[in-house]
């Protein structure tokens, strides 16, 4: 990292229970994943100077961190959809470098799908009709037709197809037919998911991420920790993050994502050009996010994000993403959690390799928040 002197790595990382959780609370799959982490990492708790979270209840750092029995010197909640976690760990891995803190634990926890179930909130997203939102809310834009929206302008400009599109979601699935702990398994076929009921034109079901429950926690330690860790230290090589739009009308272009920026950024941080990297874990609420993010990335030109997913040839979303494993809310933590994994060489079915039948050596995690309003990149080596 450029901001400071020490180097940070990931040191561990776990998952709570996720996919259907009937019987617990955002609070104690908080505590699941962050307790799991812990023993990931083999670090001692005492050490962990600095915590992260968003997306639970009015202080949300505060609140969990006194739940986990954390009294952290350094805290974070930047709150930016699903890149939260992206932009968070950049900020904890600066914090790091620069010597504010010595170990940062970012951990969430959501039971979206059980509070559905359960009648305690309602499927829809309201995001208040006041600021600049209150010149879409009187035509109910809803989420899912501002994803919809970009995803038809980039057919028209670029010639992409709803085939192409539904192509992401059959590899993600494919992908979580090999993880035991993704929530939908069955394969699927572009006819499957194009012959679904339509959501928002092109998106029919399947275009669509899934509804979970499920948490998930990373620890971040200055290298000095990491040599006694008991996983193998993953480096944060180098990060990005930007904020793009909140009105569709101050939106320039909707086929390019705010990972254009953040992702140039990461990557000249890094000293990584986007060729050299094995696999990617990019936020997929919708497929025709991992689309646009690619060709934002630089993984390949505007405009043939469709043909390069065809090519498959960049792992993606190895998990299953948020299509197929798991999406409780702001998915971003996720991604980290199954690069560092991937690249510690524990994902065992689904496990990437190098053409040469090695381990991956590089990874970046890209989110995105909003409807494409922010991301947060980070590259990841062993």
């Amino acid at each position: 990292m450029t901001a400071g002197s020490r180097k940070v790595a990931v040191v561990g990382v776990a998952l709570s229970d996720c996919g259907r959780v009937d019987d617990a609370t955002p609070f104690t799959l908080h505590a699941q994943a962050a307790r799991r982490a812990l023993a990931d990492a083999g670090l001692d708790r005492a050490l962990i100077d600095g915590f992260a979270s968003a997306g639970t209840g009015v202080l949300a750092p505060v609140e969990v961190a006194e739940y986990l029995g954390l009294r952290p010197t350094w805290v974070d909640s930047t709150s930016v959809g699903g890149a939260a976690w992206e932009v968070m760990a950049a900020h904890a891995a600066d914090a790091i470098s620069a010597g504010h803190a010595n170990a940062v634990l970012l951990a969430y926890g959501s039971t979206a799908r059980a509070d559905i179930r359960a009648g305690r909130r309602t499927g829809n997203l309201s995001f208040g009709a006041r600021g600049p939102l209150q010149y879409e809310v009187p035509y109910g834009h809803t989420l899912i037709a501002k994803y919809a929206m970009a995803a038809r302008r980039h057919m028209i400009e670029h010639g992409t197809t709803v085939e192409q599109l539904a192509e992401v979601a059959v590899q993600a699935r494919q992908h979580a037919a090999r993880n035991p702990e993704a929530m939908f398994r069955d394969p699927i076929t572009v006819d499957d998911v194009l012959s679904g009921p339509m959501i928002a034109d092109p998106f029919t079901k399947l275009h669509c991420c899934i509804r979970s429950d499920g948490g998930a926690a990373v620890l971040l330690a200055a290298e000095e920790y990491a040599r006694d860790c008991r996983t193998a230290p993953v480096w944060i090589l180098g990060t990005g993050e930007h904020v793009s739009h909140a009105t569709m009308s101050e939106w320039e272009d909707f086929t390019v994502s705010p990972a254009a920026i953040s992702g140039r950024l990461a990557f000249e941080r890094a000293g990584i050009r986007p060729a050299e990297i094995d696999l990617a874990q990019i936020y997929d609420a919708f497929t025709y996010m991992p689309l646009v993010t690619v060709e934002d990335l630089g993984f390949c030109k505007k405009g043939e994000g469709g043909a390069f997913i065809q090519s498959r040839e960049l792992p993606m979303n190895t998990d299953g993403g948020g299509l197929s494993a798991q999406h409780p809310g702001m998915r971003g933590l996720f991604l980290l959690v199954e690069a560092v994994r991937q690249l510690r060489g524990e994902c065992e079915a689904r496990q990437v390799f190098t053409r040469a039948g090695e381990l991956p050596h590089l990874a970046v995690a890209s989110g995105t928040g909003g409807w494409f309003c922010s991301s947060g990149t980070v590259v990841l080596g062993r």
